[in-house]
């Protein structure tokens, strides 16, 4: 069997290619549906795009790789084709958008792009060797247990991270890049939450606030979640990305407030008041009982010097902890590193040293944020990708 080309995973970023790669074009999957990961997103409701993305939001041993694609297939783009179809959606929180409804619309609209593009959608298939002779990939798929010889002119891998292995996550795209000599950036769990030793915050499971965490490189200002492992919530998986095993993190309990001046205030009109009695204005009860032994905070307001209330609020805004490790790719929701984008074309995301051959979405190295970045970078390098080969098998298109 012959065709133009053929893509290895019906994910985001696949499915996207597809749609514009031109009609030649078969989508092959190991899973049972596509858009596996499109699906159990945003908690079913698909986190789809995000209404400010910009370079900034990404990260990658060369930042400006992400910006050819994101100028020329944007989130505007996405949401036009998303209002296309009739699928309601809403901005959650910082730009976020979900569908009103299902995940699964995202899902359907993408299969019927790449169907009405005349693409094929093989899913239970396997790649199960690829080779490359006489400028053509020839490719051994197992579908339904049978083999499948095919011969292509273009192979695109869209097969994603390591991250969140139950839906079938492996690191085929690396094996593949490995083999065409493509160089990788070590690769690592993002946008986890973080573990502690066993027990750490166990009394405060499912106890969460606003606040601010923060290491040597960056900070975020979003929800925190304790949790009997340890640490989640938005502000953990935003820092868990520039976060490196065995630093340390600083949470801020009470950020944007001056605690020092609000409790020295406090101390001249309420002195009579515990101190704890104190902090709970600020913070959840269970959260003050544990910080009153973490801290020793005891006593009135009136008890406390200058310097005992500058510690204490050092102790709330510059609480130093070290996470003993994190989730791993069990439940990361993406994998920083991968192929190295210094190996590939920023314009059409074909590797530079091997040709007809692109790699798109999670596979390569640049991780968005949480919010709906991972998803644009997934519609816009698919985007680039499919356009590239379609303007190689097709008469030109306006872009």
């Amino acid at each position: 069997m012959y065709i133009n080309t053929v893509i290895l995973g019906a994910g985001a970023a696949g499915m996207m290619c597809a749609a514009h790669a031109g009609g030649d074009c078969l989508v092959i999957d190991h899973a049972k549906s596509p858009g596996e990961k499109i699906r159990i997103s945003g908690g079913g409701r698909s986190n789809f795009t995000n209404l400010d993305v910009t370079p900034e939001n990404y990260l990658s041993q060369n930042p400006h790789f992400c910006k050819s694609a994101l100028a020329r297939y944007t989130q505007w783009d996405f949401i036009s084709l998303v209002d296309q179809y009739g699928i309601a959606w809403h901005e959650k929180t910082l730009g976020q958008l979900f569908c009103d409804g299902s995940a699964k619309q995202i899902v359907a609209m993408l299969v019927e792009e790449l169907t009405k593009a005349g693409a094929q959608l093989w899913l239970l298939t396997s790649l199960e060797t690829v080779q490359y002779e006489d400028g053509h990939y020839q490719l051994t798929l197992l579908r339904e247990g049978k083999p499948h010889k095919v011969r292509c002119k273009n192979l695109v891998l869209a097969t994603g991270g390591k991250s969140i292995p139950k839906m079938g996550a492996t690191g085929l795209a690396y094996d593949i890049a490995r083999q065409f000599d493509l160089p990788l950036i070590d690769t690592r769990p993002g946008l986890v939450p973080f573990t502690f030793p066993e027990g750490r915050f166990a009394t405060l499971a499912g106890t969460a606030l606003p606040a601010r965490l923060s290491n040597a490189r960056t900070s975020f200002d979003e929800a925190l979640l304790f949790t009997h492992r340890g640490l989640s919530g938005p502000a953990v998986l935003q820092l868990s990305s520039y976060w490196h095993e065995g630093e340390d993190i600083s949470v801020n309990l009470i950020p944007q407030t001056d605690l020092f001046t609000l409790l020295r205030d406090q101390r001249q009109s309420q002195g009579r008041r515990a101190l704890t009695n104190e902090i709970a204005r600020h913070l959840p009860s269970r959260l003050v009982e544990f910080l009153a032994a973490e801290f020793s905070i005891t006593g009135r307001l009136a008890d406390q010097s200058d310097a005992a209330l500058q510690d204490l609020c050092n102790a709330l805004q510059h609480w130093p902890l070290t996470p003993g490790g994190s989730e791993g790719y069990r439940t990361a929701e993406v994998t920083l590193g991968g192929i190295d984008t210094d190996a590939l074309s920023s314009k059409t995301m074909q590797a530079k040293s091997q040709p007809g051959l692109f790699a798109i979405g999670e596979a390569v190295d640049v991780t968005g944020w949480l919010g709906g970045y991972n998803f644009q970078w997934a519609w816009a390098s698919g985007h680039a990708a499919g356009r590239a080969i379609a303007a190689t098998t097709c008469p030109p298109q306006p872009l």
